[in-house]
């Protein structure tokens, strides 16, 4: 029987060993942590969105996103709620077709995974922090307090640098360039962003329905919709999170682009202004502070007329149709320069990692060294929000499982 070590007790590192047990070699995880899995508990605010049933590979990026195809072509959305299902999981599928667990509690995800080890008699030494990995006839792990551990092939679950409280801090990256692997920049990935400008303040904590789109002068790059809160270094919300991997991408290669929000989202710039005639005949004794009462959130009236230069105690019987056309503009169409993201204490995952032009794209085996395997986010592919990152740990955690058992 073969001995597989599986080196980070993750989401991809637990189903690598599961896995690679089910396909009958024998199997030890070595996890930094006082446990194992503690990153899933975090996972879709505490319910662990932990697929969607929307899979594509256009929801996967990295230098070669097309590299996840196979692995999540083989074992998918159907194998994966047949895994867990079977694990004791019933599914629930919510919007956008995110899948949950039906107790909608991420330690139940937790728990059956765990369950699932001690069944098989996976060993899992916790408090392991490796520090080196020698291959020689055999792997040679090295733990910090000297401990030595030998098995004939290797699977690096580490994770990335995101959420570092929970072990991710990029030891996995030092480990596979100690084994000669090159890595493609990392940066942080669904993480909130920080805006050009001086209403943050005043608006912090403000969370309005809306669609948000980067610009690259006048060039929609992406977009998307949903809840969104102004926060007081920039932005956050869904949809923010979604775009900022896009947003940090162009900023890392030297490229400006803007982001361009729609705080009212339901009419265009020409309707809206054409409603905002129509409701302003009935208040030509207001001031347009009152006016936009019940339109807009309140503490959103003083800085949009601000930054339209509209005096906020002007009557409406007083505003002009170019002012209209002004506060029209704005508000389908409100503009802020990114000037970058919050720290990876923020980020939710890492984009970059372990360059997959040095991986099989079959096998997800080391083309550099033999027997040494790879799974998760360690690998230069991450995901959309929405349980695609998850749906990339156990596809390619499942695959590298097998092949390191067979292989």
């Amino acid at each position: 029987m073969s001995r597989v070590l599986v080196v980070g007790g993750g989401a991809a590192g637990m189903m690598a060993a599961i896995s690679a047990r089910r396909h009958g070699a024998g199997v030890t995880i070595l996890e930094r942590n006082d446990r194992v899995g503690k990153k899933i508990l975090a996972t879709g605010n505490g319910r662990c969105n932990y697929t969607n049933i929307n899979l594509s590979i256009n929801n996967y990026h990295g230098s070669n996103p097309k590299f996840a195809y196979s692995f999540i072509s083989r074992f998918g959305v159907d194998e994966t709620i047949d895994f867990f299902e079977r694990l004791g999981i019933a599914p629930i599928v919510e919007n956008d077709g995110r899948v949950f667990p039906l107790s909608l509690q991420s330690s139940s995800v937790l728990d059956v995974l765990r369950f699932e080890l001690e069944d098989l008699g996976i060993e899992t030494m916790l408090d392991s922090h490796v520090v080196d990995i020698k291959k020689e006839k055999e792997f040679v792990v090295t733990l910090k307090n000297g401990n030595k551990i030998y098995g004939d092939r290797l699977i690096l679950t580490t994770g990335g640098n995101a959420a570092p409280a929970t072990g991710s801090d990029g030891n996995g990256y030092r480990l596979a360039q100690g084994l000669g692997h090159s890595m493609e920049t990392i940066f942080p990935g669904l993480v909130q962003l920080e805006l050009d400008g001086d209403l943050f303040k005043q608006v912090n904590g403000v969370k309005f329905p809306g669609v948000a789109g980067l610009y690259e002068g006048d060039r929609l790059i992406r977009e998307d919709d949903g809840d969104i809160l102004f926060t007081n270094y920039g932005i956050s919300g869904p949809p923010i999170l979604q775009l900022s991997r896009t947003a940090l991408e162009y900023l890392n290669n030297g490229t400006n682009i803007d982001l361009r929000i729609s705080i009212i989202h339901t009419k265009n710039q020409h309707e809206l202004y054409e409603y905002l005639q129509y409701r302003f005949a009935f208040m030509q004794r207001k001031t347009v502070e009152v006016a936009l009462i019940g339109l807009i959130n309140k503490r959103l009236i003083i800085p949009v007329l601000r930054e339209v230069e509209i005096d906020k105690d002007k009557q409406i019987a007083h505003i002009s149709n170019e002012e209209m056309e002004r506060l029209s503009i704005i508000l389908t169409n409100l503009k802020f320069s990114i000037i970058g993201s919050r720290s990876w204490r923020d980020a939710q995952i890492t984009a970059g990692g372990i360059s997959t032009d040095e991986i099989d794209n079959l096998t997800i085996e080391s083309k550099l060294v033999e027997g040494l395997f790879f799974a998760g986010e360690i690998v230069d592919i991450d995901g959309d929000c929405g349980g695609f990152n998850l749906q990339w740990a156990w596809s390619s955690g499942y695959i590298a499982g097998k092949n390191a058992a067979t292989g």
